[in-house]
């Protein structure tokens, strides 16, 4: 698990979010939302490929030790580099399930899919 801090800035528009620890991590998103979406997206990849080539990976700044302009924030991104790189392997797993029996056949009656419904569900609940 990784924390670095990020520099989210407000321009024209939209919010502009930089590493300070990390050379070229940079990204922005229209929305404070989107932004910080896009911050952990950068923050994974990042660290992903640097230890896919076995890159240096800078230790975090203190946040006392990071210049900011007025108006920016600083905003600590957490990244799980294990699920980052599953996430990017995207790879299918068989689960078993148990549901009841009326379900089931209501669903197959009309065609769902349960892997698919299945993976829709967990998503929304984990908010990936």
């Amino acid at each position: 698990m990784y924390l670095y801090y990020a520099i989210f800035s407000y321009e024209d528009g939209a919010y502009n979010v930089s590493f300070p620890d990390l050379d070229g991590a940079f990204t922005f998103g229209d929305t404070m939302s989107d932004a910080l979406h896009m911050a952990k997206d950068l923050l994974e990849g990042w660290l992903v490929i640097a230890e896919d080539e076995g890159d240096e990976i800078p230790e975090p700044s203190e946040p006392k030790d990071i210049n900011l302009e007025d108006g920016d924030l600083l905003i600590p991104i957490e990244a799980n580099v294990a699920i980052a790189r599953a996430k990017f392997e995207n790879k299918l797993i068989k689960k078993t399930l148990t549901i009841p029996k009326y379900i089931n056949m209501l669903a197959e009656e009309v065609g769902i899919n349960f892997s698919a419904t299945l993976t829709e569900v967990l998503k929304d609940k984990l908010g990936v």
